[in-house]
């Protein structure tokens, strides 16, 4: 019998990840994806277009095609010296399948079928959402491209986040969530990456009605404007603010060492800085449980290695962590 693993978000860890895992016969992969996104030329395809954020189905259908190299190189291709420079092959091949049919889940079914993609892609919503957070000073912030490059002042906390209507969780997406053995939140930044997928419509009560484990990926390094001053608990704590208390079963974090120069250097130049657990003992009464391996990939800079997580999920799959 075939183990279900859900993914909520994308990014390089997670197109890396799946990049390996899309092989084992055992399992059965839906890689849920964000659709907050409103930056670059994605701003520009969502506001003459309307239609949603493509930049990220585009790594999860890259990462889980038969034939990743030649698919990547062509859908990240741009044209030099002309009026379409700022937008990728993927993004004009969108935005043609947008002028044929207004049905995006069906853009995703005939490339999934045209570039040998045989696990799900699922955008978390159907709906063009636009993300809110609140600043510790009351004042409002719109479009996740304002909010992760912000024009205000960086030093403010953020409160709250929010969508103003009410964008519904896409029934594929519920369906996955119900049907899964694992669901893995992964890392990136917290309120304009992760806790979009989790301000959807009905998701908290489809994770509340799934059995499956939920694993939460915290992230190695803080962001100044977003998570300054982090640690792991605060992440943690922000996470389980938008699903139901106490729903999370796993919290993976990276406890391996980071060299001095590089925590400088991330200091210096972004103000950011490694995320620790200085004190176990604030965990004693949580219901997850901590998890701590090496998972870091440090060269130029810090990131999650992907090969590490593949094995740490794949002790999750096979209870050797339980």
């Amino acid at each position: 019998m075939k183990i279900n693993i859900t993914t909520i978000w994308w990014w390089t860890w997670t197109y890396n990840l799946l990049y390996w895992l899309k092989n084992n016969q055992n399992l059965n992969i839906a890689a849920i994806v964000n659709v907050s996104d409103s930056g670059w030329s994605t701003w520009e395809l969502r506001d003459e277009f309307w239609i949603l954020p493509p930049w990220d189905i585009r790594r999860a259908i890259v990462a889980m095609s038969q034939d990743t190299w030649i698919v990547r190189k062509l859908f990240e291709y741009r044209f030099k010296e002309s009026k379409l420079k700022w937008h990728t092959i993927w993004n004009l091949l969108l935005t043609a399948l947008a002028d044929i049919s207004w049905d995006f889940e069906e853009w995703i079914n005939i490339l999934s079928e045209m570039f040998h993609v045989n696990w799900k892609v699922i955008p978390v919503s159907k709906d063009n959402i636009e993300l809110w957070v609140t600043l510790e000073n009351w004042k409002k912030i719109i479009w996740e491209k304002n909010i992760d490059k912000p024009l205000h002042d960086w030093t403010l906390a953020i409160k709250d986040a929010f969508l103003l209507w009410w964008w519904a969780l896409n029934p594929k997406a519920k369906e996955a969530i119900q049907n899964s053995d694992y669901i893995i939140i992964w890392p990136w930044d917290l309120y304009t990456s992760i806790v979009p997928n989790l301000l959807t419509e009905w998701i908290k009560e489809a994770m509340a009605s799934s059995n499956a484990k939920i694993i939460y990926v915290c992230n190695i390094m803080t962001k100044y404007w977003e998570t300054h001053n982090f640690e792991v608990k605060d992440f943690v704590d922000v996470v389980e603010k938008y699903i139901w208390i106490n729903r999370i079963d796993y919290v993976l974090v990276n406890n391996w060492y980071i060299s001095d120069e590089l925590i400088l250097k991330y200091k210096n130049e972004e103000n950011k800085k490694p995320v620790k657990i200085k004190d176990m003992s604030v965990f004693s009464d949580m219901n997850y449980k901590i998890i701590e391996r090496d998972l870091v990939n440090e060269d130029d800079y810090i990131r999650h290695n992907s090969k590490k997580l593949w094995a740490v999920v794949n002790d999750f799959i096979n209870w050797w962590i339980k």
